[in-house]
């Protein structure tokens, strides 16, 4: 049909044209003028090209092609920088069949084919040549491909680059070409990921207080590095303190805690100008635990916020004191939110920049205190890391290594399954999944469960050769083996008001068979029936299936309380906590009859149980209705909230809600930062419903909130909701990435509204306080909802 029309209009104007050009009237030429115009405009409208694709992936990786000097970027092509890898550093890709991935822009919402080019040289690619890979015209609708073609060689520099066909079979121009580095093998590290990066930061204020004394303040706490820039008009030596936290005015905190950071050094300056670089003190007691080291181009780091020099002969300006912030590449405009509640937004705030402050290491780590992976830490840190940065490499890394290197709680082993279902779920990838299958089955611990379907720790079933198969054979802690946890600290000598029980676990009462532990070996059994199926293993997901529905009925006989409907801590106890609760409703243990009852008793324990504990508590309680109340805890300002945190005078998470329930905590740890991925995640309800995100829902629930705007990145590009409501309507407006659908959901709070999508009014029907649509495709919609 376009085309027709193309060709008439292309021939009226020509006969207009043709008609009038031998005219001698102005008024002609210019009819003359404009037919020749509109044969411009018509071409441009009709014949222009399909955006290209852009964002490429090498093994999930962006920006495989940057290059950084000691993790500062520096502009070196990367064939020259692999040639001195001990100068510069750049991004290792370790796969000789790499998963290829490309995002689309949201005008491409119907992809039906690609065309891969991939090359030895960019001369090549620019020809459009490639003598490696030319995948021609693949159909499909797909926006990731596995590399098919000749064996690549390690230490070699390959390019590539994509275009597409839309679903009217109009071809795209050629994406940007990138390139990678294909590493030889390595035994230790098995996915590609990316050096670590570092930016130079200036101090946001600087106070002379004395001859010679000068206080300074970052904004912010980071894992840094401190350079000095300095001219001295003597040899002397000056003092320097830094530290997390402030005592008074301009005083750094010189014993804040047992882990929150401060120190004082001397370093000897020398007249004239000089610069010098401060090597913080090993950590001994650290370094005794195994953790992950900072590599050599970096160096140490240490956390703090603000610096004091003493005793300077010489004149202090924000260019004499920076620090040198270390992280794991970070895209800082991926991801925002604002909303109609300032305290909801400065926890928003502090969940992200702890995602990123964090990453210092380039694995998920506990904090500065161990540097130790910790397998509950890494789930909160992967969900709150993909709701503000499109990032799965660094996920990966830890994944591995938390297979390999187990920690003693029983909990936290069966925490793999899900990091791994994650990782699938976000990337479309299945690679983890089919490299570790094997270590997968092992970690659902299947190896402990009795009789009764249920697995203990406590019935001597930890064998030497089960202790073994999950990697775990040595001392954790002064521990051997796994050991039930529930939440930690699992001791407290401090109650206060909130809460009638020591410890963060809600005076849970510990039996052979633990509610909690078994939720989780439920909810592995159910993720590994879908890997199975994924993997084609039909043996394994039938049994799979059947044992989670074996698991399902031994936990209602056991744990269920008939009477109350509540779930007991164990099987030999009738005491029912909060998180006995929680983590069945969460999980889906719940019976549809008792959820009711289950929400209610959540709700008046309040916040009974710890940062990590959190996580499960707001995800149960937004999936099944309770969001209002879960809004109420992530905007509360009492001791046991995110905002104390802030109120403490801390920039990251803590590990613990206050020093005085955890007194060894420190002030680094992303295992509180939940809130990032769950404003994203429930109270926007962007959550994928199909791996790799081409089907996803956005399903608000926003409670009081009267305005609230989010950006997340996803694999396939920037999703962004604006929600606003009033007394006249309600309005919906998002924008949904190129090669995906949306189900969206448009809340309906009253039941007695009409709903317009894009200016039309649409006869659709709310059920369970929304309407829903189905598979809306990409671009930028707008639903309002008003009163009939």
């Amino acid at each position: 049909m376009k085309e027709f029309k193309l060709r008439e209009a292309i021939k009226c104007a020509f006969r207009s044209s043709y008609a009038k050009s031998n005219k001698s009237s102005g008024f002609y030429r210019q009819l003359s003028c404009a037919a020749a115009m509109m044969i411009i405009m018509v071409i441009h409208l009709y014949g222009q090209r399909n955006p290209g694709p852009l964002h490429l992936r090498t093994d999930l990786l962006l920006h495989t092609d940057q290059i950084s000097k000691n993790g500062l970027s520096v502009n070196v092509p990367l064939e020259s920088a692999t040639q001195q890898p001990e100068v510069y550093q750049f991004a290792s890709v370790f796969n000789p069949q790499p998963q290829l991935s490309w995002a689309l822009d949201a005008a491409t919402n119907d992809a039906s084919a690609y065309r891969i080019l991939l090359a030895s040289s960019p001369q090549l690619l620019q020809q459009n040549q490639a003598d490696y890979w030319d995948s021609q015209k693949v159909k499909s609708g797909q926006t990731r491909a596995t590399y098919r073609g000749k064996t690549l060689i390690p230490g070699k520099v390959y390019y590539w680059k994509v275009q597409v066909w839309n679903g009217r079979n109009q071809v795209s121009a050629f994406s940007p070409t990138t390139s990678f580095y294909l590493s030889p093998p390595d035994p230790v590290e098995q996915f590609a990921h990316h050096p670590l990066a570092a930016e130079i930061q200036k101090p946001v204020s600087l106070v002379k207080r004395a001859t010679g004394s000068y206080f300074l303040d970052f904004g912010k706490d980071a894992l840094s590095r401190l350079q000095l820039h300095l001219t001295s008009e003597k040899t002397d030596s000056i003092w320097i303190e830094v530290g997390e936290l402030l005592e008074a005015p301009q005083v750094i905190h010189k014993n804040p805690g047992r882990n929150i950071r401060y120190m004082k050094i001397a370093l000897l300056v020398r007249k004239g100008t000089h610069d010098y670089t401060i090597t913080w003190p090993t950590n001994e007691k650290r370094n005794s635990r195994n953790p992950i080291l900072m590599p050599e181009y970096i160096g140490e780091v240490y956390p703090f916020r603000y610096v004091s020099i003493e005793n300077f002969a010489g004149t202090l300006t924000p260019a004499s004191v920076q620090r040198k912030m270390v992280f794991y590449p970070f895209a800082e405009n991926a991801s925002s939110f604002t909303s109609s509640d300032t305290v909801l937004n400065q926890v928003w705030d502090l969940c992200k920049y702890s995602i990123k402050a964090t990453s210092f290491t380039g694995y998920y780590v506990d904090g500065d205190r161990e540097r130790i992976p910790y397998e509950a830490d890494a789930l909160i840190n992967q969900l709150s890391h993909y709701a503000v940065d499109a990032e799965y490499s660094m996920a990966r890394r830890s994944m591995v290594y938390m297979l390999y290197h187990p920690t003693w709680p029983t909990e936290w082993s069966l925490q793999n399954v899900l990091l791994a279902w994650n990782d699938y779920l976000y990337t479309g990838d299945d690679a983890f999944i089919k490299k570790y299958y094997p270590d997968l089955q092992l970690k659902t611990l299947q190896a402990l469960a009795g009789s009764n379907h249920l697995i203990s720790t406590r019935t001597n079933l930890q064998t030497d050769e089960f202790l073994t198969s999950i990697h775990m054979t040595k001392i954790f802690d002064g521990r051997r083996g796994l050991h039930d946890n529930v939440d930690w600290p699992q001791n407290g000598n401090y109650i206060g008001p909130e809460k009638e029980h020591p410890g963060e676990t809600d005076g849970f009462v510990y039996n052979a068979y633990n509610s909690v532990v078994n939720a989780y070996y439920y909810r592995n059994l159910v993720l590994m029936e879908k890997m199975a199926t994924l993997l084609q293993k039909t043996e394994d997901a039938n049994n799979y299936r059947i044992k989670a529905q074996q698991v399902y009925t031994a936990f209602q006989t056991v744990f269920r309380d008939p009477a109350s409907g509540l779930i007991k801590d164990g099987d030999s106890t009738s005491h029912s906590s909060l998180h006995a609760n929680m983590f069945a409703l969460a999980f889906g243990l719940v019976p549809v009859q008792d959820q009711e009852k289950v929400l209610r008793f959540m709700q008046s324990r309040g916040m009974a149980c710890s940062v990590y504990g959190a996580q499960f508590l707001l995800e149960a309680l937004y999936d099944h209705g309770f969001g209002d109340y879960a809004l109420e805890l992530m905007t509360a300002t009492t001791q046991r909230s995110w905002y104390n945190m802030i109120r403490s005078g801390s920039t990251i998470t803590l590990e613990a809600w206050d020093k005085v329930y955890k007194p060894n905590l420190d002030l680094n740890h992303a295992w509180g930062a939940a809130p990032g991925n769950i404003m994203v995640r429930k109270l926007m309800g962007i959550e994928p419903l199909s791996p790799g995100f081409d089907t996803f829902q956005i399903k608000p629930q926003v409670g009081k909130l009267t305005d609230v705007q989010l950006k997340t990145p996803t694999i396939k590009g920037i999703v962004s909701v604006l929600y606003q409501k009033n007394k006249m309507e309600n309005s919906l407006e998002v924008i949904i990435p190129g090669g995906t659908t949306a189900h969206v959901y448009m809340p309906d709070e009253t039941g007695k509204t009409q709903l317009w999508i894009n200016g039309k009014k649409k006869s659709l029907v709310a059920k369970d306080g929304f309407f829903k649509i189905n598979n809306m495709p990409a671009g930028r919609h707008h639903l309002t909802i008003k009163a009939k």
